[in-house]
């Protein structure tokens, strides 16, 4: 499967990760989002979807797109 077939979400940053530990800002920057207000298209694995549990505070799921 290539990606263009495989299902997506989208996440949003809403918080910023100044005085969170390095490895929340560094999943952040894994994820494409660096500051309040960006989006990113994710592909939908147990990867990506661990990825964003583990930052779940400073984003959030958005509907659609």
């Amino acid at each position: 499967m290539d990606s263009q077939t495989q299902t997506r979400f989208v996440v949003e940053q809403t918080k910023s990760p100044i005085g969170r530990p390095a490895t929340q800002r560094q999943t952040l920057v894994a994820l494409g989002l660096n500051k309040i207000g960006r989006r990113s298209s994710l592909i939908d694995n147990p990867s990506t979807r661990g990825m964003v549990a583990s930052v779940a505070h400073l984003v959030r799921v958005v509907d659609g797109e």
